[in-house]
């Protein structure tokens, strides 16, 4: 099933590759490290995943002081 999938990340990811990819389903939201494209896949409900953007656009993950 993952073959078939397209795959994206970030514009903004690091030369290096230091990045996760995610792929839509229905429903659903995978989410892999892109070094290692065999191994594990996390699945959100597509409502998780919204909530997640909402929490990263305020702010709610940023480090303190950064």
């Amino acid at each position: 099933m993952h073959a078939t999938l397209t795959w994206r990340k970030s514009t903004r990811s690091a030369a290096a590759g230091h990045c996760v990819e995610v792929a839509n389903v229905p429903s659903a939201v995978l989410v892999r490290d892109s070094k290692d494209v065999d191994g594990p896949v996390l699945t959100f409900a597509a409502t998780e995943w919204t909530g997640f953007i909402a929490g990263i656009r305020a702010g709610e993950f940023d480090r303190p002081g950064a």
